[in-house]
């Protein structure tokens, strides 16, 4: 069973979830909302003094968790997987100099070619950035995606595969971020946390919900308490497996970007404590 929540000290916000906000008024706003975690999406580093970030974070009291996202390895072109690997090392290197623990990778996949393939990819791909990750101190976590994005997102679509994977590089520098909404519909889900616990390779989490009926399978996502998943049970797995980081609100959706962002924070908190 998962811990009560009864404040906001695990509380993280992507800042895509609140996407209508630059990068200083997330910052800001989180902060004034009591939230001490955030995880930065690349997007609103582009232009940015990264040193001048890592300030702001300090000057605002805000850990940051991660930075999203690396990954998209897959191509039946070399120029375009080589491509990748370039952006990959930028993407280490950013989260360097903003001090994240932690980049998420959503994997990517090429309809050009099989899913075995793409994933022969990903794994090479994860192979190569390594190195700079370790020298950067900068953890890699694979994010299984939900099966509807298997054609060009990601050939990692469960946690069995994340799992897999992580086991076969067996680096301490590689682990699994954990999303809810695209994992909770697995039924050996409990299982693979555990596994995953074990090795120490629970590296986030993050939460949202699924609607029923969904109307866009990218920028559709709900509110904790909206939707169909049981984020409590799923939360409480993650605990039993030894995970004690922080909870990650990651949430695409054009009802909600296109609120008062300032209303929409308070929506989250009051979700984080009544449905997560």
């Amino acid at each position: 069973m998962a811990t009560e929540l009864k404040d906001f000290s695990k509380l993280c916000v992507h800042t895509l979830t609140t996407k209508p906000w630059n990068l200083k008024q997330c910052i800001k706003n989180f902060s004034a909302a009591g939230i001490h975690g955030i995880t930065i999406w690349r997007n609103v580093l582009e232009g940015q003094n990264l040193s001048s970030v890592r300030e702001m974070l300090n000057d605002y009291d805000l850990e940051i968790v991660s930075v999203a996202r690396g990954g998209f390895f897959p191509s039946v072109k070399k120029e375009k997987r080589q491509a990748a690997i370039d952006d990959n090392l930028w993407a280490i290197d950013q989260a360097f100099l903003v001090r994240a623990p932690v980049l998420v990778l959503v994997c990517g996949a090429d309809p050009k070619q099989s899913l075995e393939k793409s994933r022969e990819q990903i794994k090479e791909g994860i192979l190569r950035i390594l190195p700079q990750a370790k020298n950067a101190g900068v953890k890699l976590a694979i994010e299984p995606l939900h099966p509807m994005y298997a054609g060009d997102r990601s050939a990692i679509n469960s946690l069995e595969q994340a799992n897999q994977m992580a086991e076969e590089i067996n680096s301490e520098f590689v682990g699994v971020a954990v999303d809810v909404y695209h994992l909770w519909w697995d039924n050996n889900l409990q299982r693979e946390i555990q596994r995953c616990g074990q090795n120490g390779n629970l590296f986030a989490f993050h939460v949202c919900d699924w609607n029923v009926p969904t109307r866009d399978f990218v920028n559709d996502r709900g509110l904790m308490g909206d939707g169909c998943i049981n984020v409590p049970q799923i939360r409480g797995w993650m605990e039993d497996a030894g995970f004690s980081g922080y909870n990650e609100v990651e949430i695409f959706s054009d009802k909600y970007w296109a609120m008062d962002q300032k209303t929409y924070l308070e929506k989250i908190k009051n979700a984080y404590l009544n449905y997560t």
